[in-house]
């Protein structure tokens, strides 16, 4: 069954308080593979997470959607089970398997009980290298990816990403949603998505995260068990995703008493030594929620729009600096020209003082503490090693938040802030906003 799940292993990651009392170890299995653990032995419980950079950028114009529909398939049956047998197998074990597919990295999540640990590795190593596409399983996940895919053509939010993902990078994947099109999906053959499997799912191109009830050694010779069947090599990934989109409006005619704007512009890399001077001024600009300039001159002003914000798209071939709202399309022209004054305004003159504390003290101190349990442990310990975190950042990032300064914002923002560059997709019926591109 596809599942469609936002990655918010990485949005939690910075939401850390340095106060998370764990300790990670850095482990390498003696087949090579590198992983991060945290032990807990106070439950007989053991969660793991396998992320596999590369992602649904990998499918062939061909044959785009492969990948997401290649890991809907992965829990279709496996080995000598099909897909009732391999599910009852499962649920015997109390494990849960959960098997994702994103732009950049597809991702397999495990959760077992410690006295089946072994009986439920073996059914995920069968899922991971010897998944058996039968015909009638892609069939089935055919028709639910197709059915998404038809959702989408009439979700106004959807329409909106998508049209500015095509704009901004062209023929480059991310132009294209992952799930592909209705044609691309239809004429997907098992060939193809055999070929997805051995491309995505490699060793080269896995970082693993494990919490829970074992040691070193036994996470060692585990993820050799899981994963040692799979391709060692991988296929090239595309380029950077040039963001050629300039500033503008362009609308999409949609039949709605509402309009959703999607807008934009390029982004920080997430390895920029300003990205948590970044990362702060989007706090205070758009990631604060009521808190945040966008809602206070948008919504609390004006009445313009029930909610808005804006985030940092830290996506591997492309950063971005990214927002989205809905307003009657009798208001969306208005709070397009909020925005971009607001926009206009921190690029020029910046934050203030009582701004950048009450973002610094909501960032480092109000967050709950995200360790909440062992699978979200896991999570976040992948995602740290996806983006090349160092181990050390659970207990360093709210110094690296605390170090920002108001002169680092207002450099940042006027660096980053580009309103100009500012482009809004809108898809609705906008009074005073005419189609464009």
């Amino acid at each position: 069954m596809i599942k469609r799940l936002i990655v918010a292993a990485f949005a939690a990651l910075f939401a850390l308080p340095a106060s998370a009392n764990i300790e990670i170890e850095e482990v390498t299995s003696p087949g090579g593979i590198s992983a991060w653990l945290v032990e807990d032995h106070s439950i007989p419980f053991v969660a793991l997470e396998f992320w596999f950079i590369g992602g649904a950028v990998l499918d062939a114009p061909e044959a785009r959607g492969a990948t997401h529909m290649m890991m809907g398939l992965l829990e279709e049956g496996a080995g000598d089970l099909n897909a009732q047998d391999y599910a009852t197998a499962v649920e015997g074990l109390a494990a849960d398997f959960s098997f994702q597919s994103y732009r950049d990295a597809v991702v397999v999540s495990a959760r077992m009980l410690t006295q089946n640990r072994d009986a439920a590795a073996d059914l995920l190593r069968a899922a991971m290298t010897t998944p058996r596409f039968d015909r009638d399983a892609i069939e089935r996940v055919r028709a639910q990816v197709l059915a998404i895919i038809q959702s989408d053509a009439r979700d106004p939010q959807e329409i909106a990403a998508t049209t500015f993902n095509r704009l901004a990078f062209g023929d480059h994947p991310y132009a294209f949603a992952q799930e592909g099109s209705a044609e691309t999906v239809t004429g997907l053959t098992r060939d193809d998505l055999v070929a997805a499997h051995r491309g995505a799912l490699t060793r080269e191109r896995v970082v693993v995260g494990a919490a829970g009830d074992l040691t070193a050694a036994e996470l060692g010779a585990l993820i050799d068990h899981i994963l040692g069947d799979l391709p060692q090599a991988a296929p090239p990934r595309p380029g950077p995703a040039d963001f050629a989109l300039e500033g503008g409006v362009t609308v999409v005619d949609f039949p709605s008493p509402q309009s959703v704007a999607f807008f934009g512009h390029a982004g920080i890399e997430r390895d920029d030594p300003d990205f948590f001077a970044a990362f702060v001024l989007n706090q205070i600009l758009g990631g604060g929620g009521f808190r945040s300039r966008l809602m206070g001159e948008v919504r609390e002003k004006r009445g313009l729009t029930y909610g808005i914000s804006s985030f940092l798209s830290l996506a591997d071939l492309s950063p971005g600096m990214l927002g989205q709202f809905s307003s009657s399309n009798a208001l969306v022209g208005e709070a397009i020209e909020v925005v971009r004054a607001q926009w206009a305004d921190l690029a020029e003159n910046g934050v203030t003082q009582d701004e950048r504390d009450a973002a610094i003290r909501y960032m480092t101190g109000e967050y709950p503490l995200r360790f909440d349990g062992n699978g979200t442990i896991a999570g976040i310990l992948a995602a740290m090693q996806s983006d090349e975190i160092p181990v050390d950042y659970v207990t360093n990032r709210n110094s690296y938040i605390e170090a920002v300064t108001l002169e680092d914002l207002r450099r940042v923002a006027a660096r980053l802030l580009q309103p100009d560059d500012l482009h809004f997709v809108v898809v609705g019926q906008p009074e005073g906003l005419s189609p464009g591109n």
